[in-house]
């Protein structure tokens, strides 16, 4: 009775994690959960309490416009306008229930059932599975440690013909953290421009690039970047509202003019409330932004120094929001459910991300505390000794 082609796609992967984390009974102290890229602080009490207004307001409560609310989508174009040194028009914004929603909206406005889009591997599990479900080929272009986890144009290029009508990219990526050098994304976009396909760049976690490097890449500043550019992004991340649902799209006004026939047929219009105190918060929050985003680096320092004294657990890259973890134990695939179930300590196994990524992990580590991510080593070398088939190694003391 069901849909052949969504019966062939995964469970979704945090709810696996979700089991194994369950299963835990906290004998090695309380449990670390590093498994999905969620903020570790609520929103800041300015934003929190125009949330709390906004939700009790009549107007709120009704429809609103299927590609956003005005205010939000010119409030949003004017600051990424600043961002990359370009106009764009809040015309060419979209506000969509998260990016999961604007990735899913633009590949239907994009491609249909036996088409292909390109993916870097390992791929966000999210978009492998939109892929599927929608019966479009997913084509890895393959990316190592040895390269930064970063894709080669040359590579992409190879898999282009006349069935693939994008390429997709993450950057930061996730999952392995990789920050995709403006040069690399500037010969990307003149390929895709030059074959004639679109270029998605999902930019959920650019606001937690290190500072001082300038903007993430100069493709709107290109003239007749409407012709091949989708960007899209995530409010989740940045503004500490993951369970409001909000992000965006930027794209041509022709594109989302199709777009707008999904998004209709999805979720009408996304959440009101949240659009409103996001207007005010993306001029208003961007100190508080920034703050957040040097705590977030500091816990990358910290993770990275964490994990410096076991180096049979080998970070072989690391970036925003995430690290992506070379385990000591090749060809097992049950490293990450019995670090979970027995150590508390929760991650996802590569295989979530592609083919070949069995002996990795992605950890996430801006979710919790420093000093939750400072206890990380001791559990890894107990888990690291259980792994090899040794007792059980005793309960180490609860952190406070």
């Amino acid at each position: 009775m069901t849909n052949p082609l969504l019966s062939r796609v995964a469970a979704p992967p945090i709810g696996q994690a979700a089991v194994w984390a369950a299963a835990y009974d906290g004998a090695h102290g309380p449990l670390i959960n590093l498994s999905q890229a969620v903020p570790g602080h609520a929103p800041p009490a300015e934003l929190a309490e125009r949330l709390s207004a906004a939700a009790g307001m009549a107007a709120a409560a009704r429809y609103g416009p299927v590609l956003g609310d005005t205010a939000l989508r010119a409030a949003y174009a004017d600051h990424v306008s600043s961002l990359y040194g370009a106009g764009i028009a809040s015309a060419e914004v979209a506000i969509t229930a998260g990016c999961n929603q604007a990735f899913f909206a633009a590949l239907m406005t994009l491609a249909r059932t036996g088409d292909a889009v390109i993916l870097p591997g390992p791929a966000y599990f999210n978009h492998t599975m939109t892929l599927q479900m929608l019966g479009i080929e997913a084509r890895l272009v393959e990316t190592t440690a040895a390269s930064g986890f970063v894709p080669e144009v040359a590579a992409i290029e190879r898999l282009i013909d006349d069935r693939v009508k994008a390429v997709a990219l993450v950057s930061p990526n996730n999952p392995t953290g990789a920050i995709y050098p403006p040069a690399l994304l500037a010969a990307v976009f003149a390929l895709c421009q030059r074959r004639g396909v679109a270029l998605i760049l999902d930019e959920t976690y650019r606001d937690f690039l290190p500072p001082g490097n300038g903007a993430p890449h100069g493709l709107f500043a290109v003239p007749g970047w409407q012709e091949t550019l989708v960007g899209l992004y995530s409010f989740s991340k940045s503004y500490a509202i993951p369970g409001h649902r909000l992000g965006a799209m930027i794209a041509s006004e022709a594109f989302l003019a199709q777009a707008e026939k999904v998004l209709d047929c999805v979720q009408i219009c996304a959440p009101r409330p949240p659009q409103a105190a996001v207007e005010w918060a993306i001029p208003a929050l961007a100190e508080w932004r920034a703050e957040m985003t040097a705590e977030i680096l500091s816990r990358a320092e910290i993770f990275r120094e964490t994990l410096a004294p076991h180096p049979d657990w080998r970070i072989e890259q690391m970036g925003a929001y995430f690290a992506y973890v070379r385990h000591p134990f090749p060809g097992r695939t049950d490293v990450a459910e019995i670090l979970a179930r027995r150590f508390g300590v929760v991650t996802l196994p590569g295989s979530f991300f592609g083919p070949g990524q069995e002996d990795h992990l992605r950890i996430a580590f801006a979710n919790v505390s420093a000093e939750r991510i400072a206890g990380l080593g001791e559990r890894l070398a107990r888990a690291e000794v259980f792994l090899a088939g040794a007792e059980d190694p005793a309960p180490i003391p609860a952190l406070a």
